[in-house]
């Protein structure tokens, strides 16, 4: 097992969000906010029913528990609710790279810098704590909203790779790459840490 799949899964937290590392005791927070049908549009797993998040949740855990993604439980410290989760996942640390996804949020927690902050803990948490020279991204060529995120936290767009995997609905995904590398992460740093921090009221 790599350095990396140990130390990976810590605490992380600023002034507006904590990430902690997955637990089952998790569980009924995040159901909480899971069952919204719009949250899954462009995800590789639907989740429709309190059984198809039984199943998401028990894969989840099964696989941060066995090292294949560090998988992170982000909190609202705002509001002091849970907000969604995101994920280091796909950990070549021999080759100094990995990737930050599996990334959702509950509906009142979109559009509110939650996932800007969490973004930017897990961006620097990769390069200045595991040592990582390449963080990735990769997103649904439809998901225009998640695209605009990348850009928007400084990742640069790297291109598409066709017929990248199969949807729920039976379409075969296009999906977009971005990346930040080591040495642009000074200036991407400088860039979320100024970043906005009067967010969308709750209901607006």
């Amino acid at each position: 097992m790599g350095t990396w799949a140990v130390h990976a899964p810590v605490v992380l937290e600023n002034e507006f969000v904590r990430l902690s590392p997955l637990t089952a005791a998790d569980r009924d927070g995040l159901r909480t906010i899971a069952l919204a049908p719009d949250i899954w549009r462009y995800f590789v797993t639907r989740i429709d029913t309190p059984e198809d998040y039984e199943a998401f949740f028990d894969a989840t855990l099964a696989d941060h528990q066995a090292c294949r993604r560090a998988v992170f439980v982000i909190t609202d410290k705002r509001t002091g609710r849970v907000a969604g989760s995101m994920s280091f996942g796909n950990m070549a640390e021999a080759d100094g790279r990995l990737e930050i996804g599996w990334s959702w949020l509950g509906l009142d927690f979109q559009g509110r810098g939650v996932n800007r902050w969490a973004k930017y803990l897990l961006l620097r948490h990769a390069f200045e704590n595991l040592g990582a020279l390449r963080v990735e991204f990769k997103t649904d060529e439809l998901n225009k909203q998640a695209r605009r995120g990348l850009l928007n936290i400084g990742a640069r767009e790297e291109g598409t790779l066709r017929s990248f995997n199969p949807m729920p609905d039976g379409r075969r995904r296009n999906a977009v790459f971005y990346s930040v590398l080591r040495d642009e992460w000074p200036e991407v740093r400088e860039q979320l840490a100024r970043g906005p921090r009067v967010v969308r009221q709750e209901g607006a």
